[in-house]
Protein backbone atom coordinates (compact mmCIF):
# COMPACT_ATOMS: atom_id res chain seq x y z
CA UNK A 1 0.00 0.00 0.00
CA UNK A 2 1.53 3.66 -1.00
CA UNK A 3 0.31 6.32 0.39
CA UNK A 4 -0.28 9.40 -1.33
CA UNK A 5 -0.31 13.20 -0.80
CA UNK A 6 -1.87 15.28 -3.84
CA UNK A 7 -0.53 18.64 -4.65
CA UNK A 8 -3.57 20.55 -7.32
CA UNK A 9 -6.82 17.36 -6.03
CA UNK A 10 -9.17 19.51 -7.89
CA UNK A 11 -7.35 19.97 -11.27
CA UNK A 12 -7.60 18.20 -13.94
CA UNK A 13 -4.40 15.96 -13.24
CA UNK A 14 -5.79 15.80 -9.69
CA UNK A 15 -9.09 14.43 -10.44
CA UNK A 16 -7.60 12.11 -12.88
CA UNK A 17 -4.89 10.65 -9.80
CA UNK A 18 -8.24 10.20 -7.58
CA UNK A 19 -9.97 8.12 -10.18
CA UNK A 20 -6.67 5.96 -10.19
CA UNK A 21 -6.71 5.77 -6.34
CA UNK A 22 -10.42 4.52 -6.23
CA UNK A 23 -9.76 2.45 -8.97
CA UNK A 24 -6.94 0.85 -6.82
CA UNK A 25 -8.19 1.08 -3.64
CA UNK A 26 -5.71 -2.15 -2.24
CA UNK A 27 -2.65 -0.49 -3.87
CA UNK A 28 -2.87 3.34 -2.78
CA UNK A 29 -4.30 5.73 -0.27
CA UNK A 30 -4.73 9.34 -0.09
CA UNK A 31 -3.23 11.03 2.61
CA UNK A 32 -3.00 14.39 1.80
CA UNK A 33 -4.00 17.08 -0.44
CA UNK A 34 -4.10 20.86 -1.50
CA UNK A 35 -7.30 22.31 -3.38
CA UNK A 36 -6.97 25.96 -3.83
CA UNK A 37 -9.97 27.92 -3.92
CA UNK A 38 -12.80 25.02 -4.84
CA UNK A 39 -14.23 24.72 -1.60
CA UNK A 40 -17.15 22.68 -2.97
CA UNK A 41 -14.54 20.08 -4.41
CA UNK A 42 -12.44 19.85 -1.70
CA UNK A 43 -15.29 19.02 0.59
CA UNK A 44 -16.33 15.91 -1.58
CA UNK A 45 -12.81 14.67 -1.62
CA UNK A 46 -12.23 14.61 2.24
CA UNK A 47 -15.81 12.90 2.60
CA UNK A 48 -15.03 10.25 0.16
CA UNK A 49 -11.14 10.26 1.22
CA UNK A 50 -10.61 10.96 4.75
CA UNK A 51 -7.04 12.31 4.77
CA UNK A 52 -5.27 13.71 7.44
CA UNK A 53 -4.13 16.71 6.26
CA UNK A 54 -5.62 19.11 3.72
CA UNK A 55 -4.73 22.51 2.32
CA UNK A 56 -6.96 25.29 1.00
CA UNK A 57 -5.81 28.80 -0.21
CA UNK A 58 -7.18 31.12 2.29
CA UNK A 59 -7.41 30.96 6.23
CA UNK A 60 -11.11 31.48 6.37
CA UNK A 61 -12.00 28.68 4.25
CA UNK A 62 -9.12 26.45 6.36
CA UNK A 63 -11.10 27.00 9.73
CA UNK A 64 -14.65 26.51 8.24
CA UNK A 65 -13.55 23.21 6.98
CA UNK A 66 -11.90 22.43 9.87
CA UNK A 67 -15.64 22.67 11.91
CA UNK A 68 -16.85 20.47 9.73
CA UNK A 69 -14.66 18.07 9.60
CA UNK A 70 -12.40 18.14 12.89
CA UNK A 71 -10.62 14.93 12.07
CA UNK A 72 -9.03 16.14 9.35
CA UNK A 73 -6.22 19.14 9.55
CA UNK A 74 -6.95 22.23 7.65
CA UNK A 75 -3.70 24.64 6.84
CA UNK A 76 -3.77 27.02 4.39
CA UNK A 77 -1.32 29.18 1.96
CA UNK A 78 2.08 28.58 1.08
CA UNK A 79 2.88 26.89 4.08
CA UNK A 80 0.14 24.83 3.81
CA UNK A 81 1.25 23.29 0.28
CA UNK A 82 4.85 22.50 2.20
CA UNK A 83 2.81 20.53 4.94
CA UNK A 84 0.92 18.45 2.16
CA UNK A 85 3.96 17.75 0.58
CA UNK A 86 5.90 16.69 3.27
CA UNK A 87 3.03 14.79 5.34
CA UNK A 88 4.80 11.91 7.64
CA UNK A 89 2.27 9.38 6.74
CA UNK A 90 2.97 10.05 2.57
CA UNK A 91 5.38 7.97 0.50
CA UNK A 92 4.82 9.66 -2.75
CA UNK A 93 4.00 13.30 -3.69
CA UNK A 94 2.11 13.68 -6.27
CA UNK A 95 2.82 17.41 -8.04
CA UNK A 96 -0.46 18.18 -9.96
CA UNK A 97 -0.34 21.94 -9.44
CA UNK A 98 -0.23 24.71 -12.33
CA UNK A 99 2.91 27.04 -12.39
CA UNK A 100 6.20 27.46 -9.81
CA UNK A 101 3.97 27.35 -6.76
CA UNK A 102 4.96 23.58 -7.09
CA UNK A 103 8.52 24.61 -6.64
CA UNK A 104 9.39 24.67 -2.69
CA UNK A 105 6.74 21.89 -2.20
CA UNK A 106 8.52 19.58 -4.21
CA UNK A 107 12.05 20.81 -2.98
CA UNK A 108 10.66 20.13 1.17
CA UNK A 109 9.56 17.10 -0.37
CA UNK A 110 12.62 15.97 -1.81
CA UNK A 111 14.50 17.36 1.20
CA UNK A 112 11.56 15.04 3.58
CA UNK A 113 12.46 11.97 1.18
CA UNK A 114 9.26 11.53 -0.73
CA UNK A 115 9.19 9.89 -3.89
CA UNK A 116 7.93 13.00 -6.68
CA UNK A 117 5.70 11.91 -9.19
CA UNK A 118 5.90 15.01 -11.10
CA UNK A 119 3.03 16.33 -13.77
CA UNK A 120 3.86 20.12 -12.82
CA UNK A 121 6.53 21.16 -15.43
CA UNK A 122 7.01 24.38 -14.08
CA UNK A 123 9.21 23.26 -11.77
CA UNK A 124 11.24 21.58 -13.66
CA UNK A 125 11.72 24.23 -16.00
CA UNK A 126 12.45 26.81 -13.75
CA UNK A 127 14.94 24.74 -11.42
CA UNK A 128 15.24 21.55 -12.68
CA UNK A 129 19.30 22.01 -11.92
CA UNK A 130 18.17 22.21 -8.13
CA UNK A 131 15.46 19.48 -8.29
CA UNK A 132 17.64 16.95 -9.90
CA UNK A 133 20.77 17.84 -7.64
CA UNK A 134 18.59 17.41 -4.51
CA UNK A 135 16.98 14.55 -5.58
CA UNK A 136 19.82 12.58 -6.32
CA UNK A 137 21.23 13.77 -2.91
CA UNK A 138 18.58 12.54 -0.65
CA UNK A 139 17.84 9.26 -3.08
CA UNK A 140 14.80 10.30 -4.32
CA UNK A 141 13.06 9.12 -7.40
CA UNK A 142 11.33 11.63 -9.86
CA UNK A 143 9.10 9.37 -11.76
CA UNK A 144 7.07 11.41 -14.75
CA UNK A 145 3.54 11.54 -14.78
CA UNK A 146 3.32 13.51 -18.42
CA UNK A 147 2.07 10.99 -21.42
CA UNK A 148 5.30 12.37 -23.56
CA UNK A 149 7.50 11.90 -20.38
CA UNK A 150 6.07 8.36 -19.73
CA UNK A 151 6.83 6.99 -23.00
CA UNK A 152 10.59 8.58 -22.99
CA UNK A 153 10.35 6.60 -19.85
CA UNK A 154 9.50 3.72 -20.40
CA UNK A 155 10.74 3.38 -24.07
CA UNK A 156 14.14 3.39 -21.53
CA UNK A 157 13.75 0.32 -19.83
CA UNK A 158 16.34 -2.33 -19.89
CA UNK A 159 18.11 -0.15 -22.47
CA UNK A 160 21.75 1.73 -21.83
CA UNK A 161 20.86 5.03 -21.54
CA UNK A 162 24.65 5.39 -23.21
CA UNK A 163 23.17 3.85 -26.73
CA UNK A 164 20.60 6.92 -26.78
CA UNK A 165 20.82 9.09 -30.03
CA UNK A 166 17.67 11.12 -29.71
CA UNK A 167 14.72 11.84 -28.07
CA UNK A 168 11.23 12.51 -29.71
CA UNK A 169 8.48 13.97 -28.31
CA UNK A 170 4.93 13.89 -29.92
CA UNK A 171 2.70 16.75 -30.16
CA UNK A 172 -1.07 16.95 -31.20
CA UNK A 173 -0.77 20.67 -32.56
CA UNK A 174 -3.25 22.27 -30.54
CA UNK A 175 -6.08 23.75 -31.56
CA UNK A 176 -5.05 26.00 -34.33
CA UNK A 177 -2.79 23.20 -35.59
CA UNK A 178 -4.60 23.82 -39.25
CA UNK A 179 -4.60 27.19 -39.09
CA UNK A 180 -1.86 30.21 -40.65
CA UNK A 181 -0.40 32.99 -38.42
CA UNK A 182 -3.09 35.23 -39.98
CA UNK A 183 -5.79 33.04 -38.56
CA UNK A 184 -4.95 33.76 -35.50
CA UNK A 185 -4.94 36.97 -35.21
CA UNK A 186 -8.65 37.32 -33.87
CA UNK A 187 -9.17 33.44 -32.47
CA UNK A 188 -11.48 33.27 -29.38
CA UNK A 189 -10.72 32.09 -26.16
CA UNK A 190 -13.40 29.15 -26.60
CA UNK A 191 -11.27 28.08 -29.98
CA UNK A 192 -8.30 28.07 -28.47
CA UNK A 193 -9.59 25.80 -25.44
CA UNK A 194 -11.20 23.49 -27.82
CA UNK A 195 -8.50 20.62 -28.00
CA UNK A 196 -8.95 18.18 -30.41
CA UNK A 197 -7.44 15.21 -28.49
CA UNK A 198 -7.18 15.95 -25.02
CA UNK A 199 -9.47 17.17 -21.52
CA UNK A 200 -6.87 19.34 -19.78
CA UNK A 201 -7.30 22.70 -17.80
CA UNK A 202 -7.78 25.83 -19.30
CA UNK A 203 -3.71 26.92 -19.19
CA UNK A 204 -2.43 23.83 -20.14
CA UNK A 205 -4.85 23.71 -23.39
CA UNK A 206 -3.83 27.23 -24.26
CA UNK A 207 -0.08 26.31 -23.88
CA UNK A 208 -1.08 23.17 -26.19
CA UNK A 209 -2.22 25.78 -28.87
CA UNK A 210 0.99 27.91 -28.62
CA UNK A 211 3.04 24.71 -28.64
CA UNK A 212 4.60 26.13 -25.40
CA UNK A 213 3.75 23.17 -23.49
CA UNK A 214 5.89 20.84 -25.95
CA UNK A 215 8.51 23.56 -25.73
CA UNK A 216 8.41 23.16 -21.77
CA UNK A 217 8.34 19.22 -22.30
CA UNK A 218 11.23 19.47 -24.22
CA UNK A 219 13.04 21.28 -21.75
CA UNK A 220 11.86 18.82 -18.72
CA UNK A 221 13.51 15.91 -21.20
CA UNK A 222 16.66 17.33 -21.11
CA UNK A 223 16.50 17.81 -17.59
CA UNK A 224 15.07 14.41 -16.88
CA UNK A 225 17.39 12.09 -19.03
CA UNK A 226 20.32 14.34 -18.96
CA UNK A 227 20.06 14.77 -23.34
CA UNK A 228 21.25 17.64 -25.14
CA UNK A 229 18.70 19.91 -26.80
CA UNK A 230 20.04 18.88 -30.65
CA UNK A 231 19.28 15.38 -29.68
CA UNK A 232 15.35 16.51 -28.83
CA UNK A 233 13.08 16.50 -30.99
CA UNK A 234 9.61 17.04 -32.07
CA UNK A 235 6.93 15.96 -34.31
CA UNK A 236 2.86 16.73 -34.82
CA UNK A 237 1.18 13.50 -34.68
CA UNK A 238 -2.54 14.38 -35.00
CA UNK A 239 -3.82 10.96 -33.29
CA UNK A 240 -1.67 11.47 -30.11
CA UNK A 241 -1.24 7.71 -30.15
CA UNK A 242 2.60 7.70 -30.19
CA UNK A 243 3.53 9.19 -26.94
CA UNK A 244 7.09 9.69 -27.57
CA UNK A 245 10.01 7.61 -28.78
CA UNK A 246 13.77 7.08 -27.97
CA UNK A 247 15.96 6.16 -31.10
CA UNK A 248 19.28 4.92 -30.18
CA UNK A 249 22.58 4.61 -32.27
CA UNK A 250 22.24 1.57 -33.85
CA UNK A 251 18.84 3.51 -35.53
CA UNK A 252 16.26 1.32 -33.46
CA UNK A 253 13.45 3.40 -32.09
CA UNK A 254 11.57 2.34 -29.29
CA UNK A 255 8.08 4.10 -28.88
CA UNK A 256 5.24 3.95 -26.23
CA UNK A 257 1.40 3.91 -27.69
CA UNK A 258 -1.77 4.09 -25.86
CA UNK A 259 -4.66 5.95 -26.11
CA UNK A 260 -4.62 9.80 -24.94
CA UNK A 261 -5.69 8.92 -21.24
CA UNK A 262 -3.43 10.54 -18.80
CA UNK A 263 -5.07 8.23 -16.17
CA UNK A 264 -2.54 5.37 -17.68
CA UNK A 265 1.03 7.35 -16.95
CA UNK A 266 -0.29 8.47 -13.41
CA UNK A 267 -0.70 5.08 -13.12
CA UNK A 268 2.13 3.71 -13.70
CA UNK A 269 3.86 6.65 -11.80
CA UNK A 270 2.48 5.83 -9.30
CA UNK A 271 2.72 1.76 -9.51
CA UNK A 272 6.12 1.32 -10.86
CA UNK A 273 7.79 -0.75 -10.81
CA UNK A 274 4.70 -2.98 -10.90
CA UNK A 275 1.80 -2.52 -13.79
CA UNK A 276 -2.11 -2.86 -12.69
CA UNK A 277 -5.08 -3.34 -14.63
CA UNK A 278 -7.04 -0.94 -15.65
CA UNK A 279 -10.32 -3.00 -16.57
CA UNK A 280 -12.39 -0.04 -17.46
CA UNK A 281 -9.95 2.07 -19.94
CA UNK A 282 -10.29 2.15 -23.34
CA UNK A 283 -8.22 -0.28 -25.10
CA UNK A 284 -6.04 1.05 -27.96
CA UNK A 285 -7.44 -0.87 -31.99
CA UNK A 286 -4.54 -0.17 -34.23
CA UNK A 287 -6.74 -1.65 -36.80
CA UNK A 288 -9.77 0.81 -36.52
CA UNK A 289 -7.14 3.65 -36.46
CA UNK A 290 -5.73 2.18 -39.41
CA UNK A 291 -3.17 5.06 -40.22
CA UNK A 292 -0.61 7.29 -37.82
CA UNK A 293 0.44 10.81 -39.29
CA UNK A 294 3.52 12.45 -38.89
CA UNK A 295 4.95 16.30 -39.72
CA UNK A 296 8.19 18.10 -38.67
CA UNK A 297 7.15 21.64 -36.58
CA UNK A 298 7.46 25.10 -38.34
CA UNK A 299 9.42 26.89 -35.55
CA UNK A 300 8.34 29.86 -37.03
CA UNK A 301 4.70 29.22 -37.37
CA UNK A 302 4.71 27.86 -33.56
CA UNK A 303 6.87 30.65 -32.29
CA UNK A 304 6.66 29.30 -28.10
CA UNK A 305 8.76 25.94 -28.75
CA UNK A 306 11.67 27.98 -30.35
CA UNK A 307 11.48 30.14 -27.41
CA UNK A 308 11.82 27.22 -25.20
CA UNK A 309 14.46 25.60 -27.15
CA UNK A 310 16.63 29.11 -26.91
CA UNK A 311 16.08 28.94 -23.32
CA UNK A 312 16.84 25.92 -22.72
CA UNK A 313 20.04 26.27 -24.04
CA UNK A 314 21.00 29.19 -23.09
CA UNK A 315 19.77 27.73 -18.85
CA UNK A 316 19.87 29.90 -16.31
CA UNK A 317 17.36 32.12 -15.13
CA UNK A 318 16.05 32.96 -18.71
CA UNK A 319 14.17 29.47 -18.07
CA UNK A 320 12.17 31.18 -15.43
CA UNK A 321 11.58 34.49 -16.93
CA UNK A 322 10.13 32.44 -20.49
CA UNK A 323 7.93 30.26 -18.30
CA UNK A 324 6.65 33.01 -15.38
CA UNK A 325 6.09 35.50 -18.82
CA UNK A 326 4.17 32.46 -20.27
CA UNK A 327 1.88 32.10 -17.40
CA UNK A 328 0.97 35.93 -17.38
CA UNK A 329 0.54 36.22 -20.89
CA UNK A 330 -1.49 33.01 -20.87
CA UNK A 331 -3.95 34.14 -17.93
CA UNK A 332 -3.95 37.29 -19.41
CA UNK A 333 -5.53 35.98 -22.66
CA UNK A 334 -7.35 33.76 -20.48
CA UNK A 335 -9.20 37.08 -19.27
CA UNK A 336 -9.52 38.92 -22.36
CA UNK A 337 -7.04 41.37 -21.77
CA UNK A 338 -4.88 40.56 -24.76
CA UNK A 339 -5.04 38.51 -27.76
CA UNK A 340 -3.87 35.17 -28.53
CA UNK A 341 -0.82 36.06 -30.70
CA UNK A 342 0.18 38.39 -27.71
CA UNK A 343 1.06 35.45 -25.59
CA UNK A 344 4.18 35.25 -27.92
CA UNK A 345 5.02 38.90 -28.07
CA UNK A 346 5.33 39.32 -24.52
CA UNK A 347 7.32 36.29 -24.54
CA UNK A 348 9.73 37.80 -26.82
CA UNK A 349 9.94 41.10 -24.88
CA UNK A 350 10.80 39.64 -21.37
CA UNK A 351 13.28 36.78 -23.19
CA UNK A 352 15.09 39.60 -25.01
CA UNK A 353 15.89 42.11 -22.13
CA UNK A 354 16.87 39.71 -19.63
CA UNK A 355 19.97 39.66 -18.33
CA UNK A 356 20.94 35.44 -17.97
CA UNK A 357 22.41 34.18 -14.34
CA UNK A 358 23.80 30.50 -14.94
CA UNK A 359 23.23 28.02 -12.46
CA UNK A 360 20.54 30.53 -9.99
CA UNK A 361 19.79 29.68 -6.62
CA UNK A 362 16.19 28.90 -5.03
CA UNK A 363 16.03 32.45 -4.16
CA UNK A 364 17.33 33.55 -7.53
CA UNK A 365 15.15 32.16 -9.01
CA UNK A 366 11.58 32.86 -7.15
CA UNK A 367 12.59 36.87 -7.41
CA UNK A 368 12.99 36.45 -11.24
CA UNK A 369 9.37 34.98 -11.68
CA UNK A 370 7.60 37.41 -9.49
CA UNK A 371 9.59 40.27 -10.97
CA UNK A 372 8.74 38.82 -14.50
CA UNK A 373 5.65 38.81 -13.62
CA UNK A 374 5.39 42.19 -12.60
CA UNK A 375 7.08 43.21 -16.01
CA UNK A 376 4.59 41.56 -18.22
CA UNK A 377 1.44 43.35 -16.31
CA UNK A 378 3.33 46.79 -16.76
CA UNK A 379 3.66 45.75 -20.24
CA UNK A 380 -0.05 44.79 -21.13
CA UNK A 381 -1.13 48.14 -18.82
Amino acid sequence: MKSISLLGATGSIGIQTLDIVKDHKDSFQLVAFSAGKNIEKTREIVKEFKPLIVSVQFEKDAVALQKEFPKTDFVFGAQGLIDVATCPEADVLVNAVLGSVGLEPTLAAIKAKKNIAIANKETLVTAGHIVMSEAKKHGVAILPVDSEHSALWQSMHGENRKDISRLILTASGGSFRDQTREDLKNVTIKEALNHPNWSMGAKITIDSATLMNKGLEVIEAAVLYDVDYDNIDVLIHRESIIHSMVEYHDTSIMAQLGTPDMRTPIQYALSYPERLPRSTAERLDLAKISQLHFENVDLQRFRCLDFAYQAGRMGGTILTAMNAANEAAVGAFLQEKIKFLEIEDLIERIMDKHVNILQPDLETILHVDKETRKSVQSMIK
